[in-house]
């Protein structure tokens, strides 16, 4: 038997292996649980008691040996992987596969062009907020739904996670004196179950408009050039009565359905119209609360789902498919570049 081990440990010592393959031949040979090695030490098991400490200190010189030696051999197989990892094999077929902006950055993209127009700026505000700028500075009483764990993911009693960007409102009209005229994307959470119409987020971008004389005049003429821009020349738009914590008088958007043009169909709920965003004057309690005189400065303020936007241009009926990265989905807007 120390015959066997001596020629197996010389062979282990001469074994060059250059690529990574060799280096795994090398182990199943020696080293695997069907390795010559650890049929060396099956048969070690009859070896006469006198003999066991000689040949079990020669086994695991041997088994040592193979070790490091196969440790070796990885590294030299790695390095020449490395190597070739540089070189360009021209005979390859050209990939002719390219990338698509997400059709929610499309959409985005559009919507701050068109206000861009309008003198409005970006602004950005953090996700994570406090219990003053995501509700108290926005009228929000204590009592107030919205502030119950069905609708917010809360990290404590103190902060959670925003629910609208009409936090960068106030952030904002801290720090800054009128005239303001600001639009504020970014992504909102809310507490609700996932379905083709609702997602625990989604994106939104609300706008800011506050200076001396602003009425609501105002606002209908900025949302209807938004809606013409965005929708098409034809584009109708209505609003409705509506009740918001931060705005008074508050009203609900509706524009002309841009499949059908207002003639009905399942899309619309054979109404003619489509909701798109919610929009009101300022309240003067949210202004004197950021410091600004509501006597002598007033605003409006409006705020869209950037999903609900996306899925009208592009009749797209499941919002999930917005955040699944499906490439047979995203495909299709390459030309939105």
């Amino acid at each position: 038997m120390k015959d066997k081990i001596g020629a197996l440990l010389e062979e282990v010592e001469k074994y060059t292996a250059g690529t990574a393959q060799q280096a795994e031949e090398f182990r199943l040979k020696f080293l695997s649980r069907k390795g010559q090695i650890n049929d060396l030490f099956e048969e070690f098991k009859t070896v006469a008691p006198e003999l066991k400490r000689e040949i079990g200190q020669m086994l695991n010189k041997l088994r040592n040996s193979a070790e490091e030696k196969f440790k070796s051999l990885q590294e030299a197989g790695g390095a020449e992987k490395q190597n070739d990892s540089g070189k360009v094999d021209l005979t390859l077929p050209v990939n002719h596969f390219t990338g698509a902006r997400h059709p929610l950055a499309s959409v985005r993209k559009e919507i701050l062009a068109i206000f861009s127009r309008l003198g409005f700026t970006v602004a950005d505000g953090p996700e994570i907020e406090d219990d003053w700028h995501n509700f108290s500075a926005l009228n929000f009483p204590e009592e107030h739904p919205a502030r119950d764990m069905q609708d917010t993911f809360f990290i404590d009693h103190e902060i959670a996670l925003r629910t609208h960007t009409s936090s960068v409102q106030v952030r904002v009209l801290e720090h800054t004196q009128p005239p303001v005229r600001i639009v504020m994307p970014g992504r909102v959470y809310r507490n609700e179950a996932i379905s083709a119409r609702a997602h625990c987020f989604f994106h939104q971008v609300e706008g800011l408009y506050v200076d001396k004389g602003v009425s609501f005049a105002d606002m209908k003429q900025a949302l209807l050039y938004f809606s013409r821009e965005m929708f098409g020349s034809k584009t109708e738009i209505r609003l409705r009565p509506s009740y918001f914590p931060f705005t008074e008088p508050s009203a609900e958007m509706d524009i002309s359905c841009t499949i059908c043009g207002g003639k009905g169909c399942n899309v619309c709920k054979y109404s003619g119209w489509v909701e798109i965003m919610g929009c009101g004057m300022v309240d003067p309690s949210v202004l004197e609360n950021c410091k600004i005189d509501s006597k002598t400065y007033s605003g409006f303020a409006f705020g869209m789902g950037i999903e609900r936007i996306t899925m009208l241009k592009y009749e797209v009926k499941d919002l999930r498919l917005f955040s699944e990265n499906d490439v047979r989905f995203l495909a299709q807007f390459k030309s939105t570049i």
